[in-house]
């Protein structure tokens, strides 16, 4: 058995892809996850499955529109691996401004070049693996290198920001 966290996309967004919490725990009890744990209300999911992270991924998927009729992407990571994202944040000396993108699949070299190359006035990025971080001082809401950066790279990604990042680290411990 291994404690993940499922990152959905696009959920409760604007009004769009409304999931109850209590729906979306559900729906994973019901594929055999146990210690399942909602945070706010943006499809972060703590749980616990004795599947690999792939068929996670399927499986939640799957359910996830047959019971809820939402086809979100989910996005799955060990606590380990939250971690080390924590651990690897290259903007230290401001966390409250920082965001990232957890990637479906790592970048390919050309995505990769992509987003190295964006650039934006007072907004930093830095690609790592699966994770990119968004260093935005202005905030999210009027920032231009995530918009950029979706545009470029076709990989399916799902943002949290900093605070967010370190509650699911601390709730995937358990």
């Amino acid at each position: 058995m291994t404690r993940y966290v499922a990152l959905l996309r696009g959920i409760n967004v604007g009004g769009r892809a409304k999931v109850p919490m209590a729906g979306l725990r559900a729906t994973c009890e019901s594929v055999g996850c146990t210690d399942v744990l909602t945070y706010i209300q943006s499809g972060n999911v703590a749980l616990t499955s004795p599947l690999d992270p792939a068929r996670l991924r399927a499986t939640l998927e799957a359910a996830i529109a047959e019971q809820l009729g939402v086809a979100p992407v989910v996005v799955i990571r060990t606590h380990r691996q939250l971690a080390d994202v924590v651990a690897a944040n290259p903007f230290p000396t401001d966390p409250e401004n920082v965001h990232v993108a957890f990637l479906a699949e790592a970048l390919d070299k050309d995505q990769s070049a992509a987003a190295a190359g964006l650039e934006r006035p007072h907004e930093e990025i830095a690609a790592r693996g699966t994770e990119v971080y968004f260093h935005l001082p202005n905030g999210m809401g009027r920032a231009k290198l995530p918009e950029l950066f979706g545009r470029r790279v076709k990989t399916p990604a799902t943002v949290r920001n900093w605070r967010t990042v370190n509650k699911l680290v601390e709730m995937s411990a358990s």
